[in-house]
């Protein structure tokens, strides 16, 4: 990823829906219209790229881990995600993914739905990130990072005695 974030923030429609989908491995496989006016992309742009290509720096490694681990077991999972468009501008959502099942029960690939996230949710969200993300900067490598931002993460889930998904819908 070379793109450098701007610091501005890009908005789209609280009406609108943001839908793409990847393969098992992350590969987009589908990007709708609102995905790629918001994201700056061409439709050729994405399909076959990791859907890691909008991700932004300031987007916690765990975070993404626990998305990965709850899809990848055949759960759903909500969460506050903050993208990056192709010229660095970023945008917030609140995400929806699911797995998607072949006619065996396997998995497939993964869906993802995200809408216009509630600014007062990330008012809340915003100092979590900003303190899971400043764990992983004191850290060197990827696992490291990912652990010390997991970490925290349980850590605060557990002292609400609450699972991830019930903290998303009490913001």
């Amino acid at each position: 990823m070379g793109t450098t974030p701007t610091g501005i923030e890009r908005y789209f429609g609280e009406e609108e829906i943001i839908v793409s989908k990847t393969d098992r491995s992350g590969r987009i496989t589908y990007a709708n219209d609102v995905f790629l006016k918001i994201a700056g992309y061409r439709e050729a742009e994405v399909v076959g790229q990791p859907h890691s290509i909008i991700r932004h720096p300031d987007m916690p490694r765990g975070v993404f881990k626990l998305l990965w681990d709850t899809i990848q077991s055949g759960k759903e999972i909500f969460a506050y995600v903050v993208n990056m468009a192709k010229n660095g501008d970023h945008y917030w959502v609140f995400a929806h993914v699911t797995p998607t099942f072949g006619p065996a029960g396997e998995i497939v690939g993964y869906h993802s739905s995200r809408r216009w996230p509630s600014r007062t949710a990330l008012d809340k969200v915003r100092p979590l990130y900003d303190r899971l993300l400043a764990a992983e900067r004191r850290e060197q490598s990827k696992a490291d990072q990912i652990s010390a931002s997991t970490s925290i993460l349980t850590s605060m889930l557990a002292e609400r005695a609450l699972a991830y998904d019930e903290f998303v819908f009490s913001l």
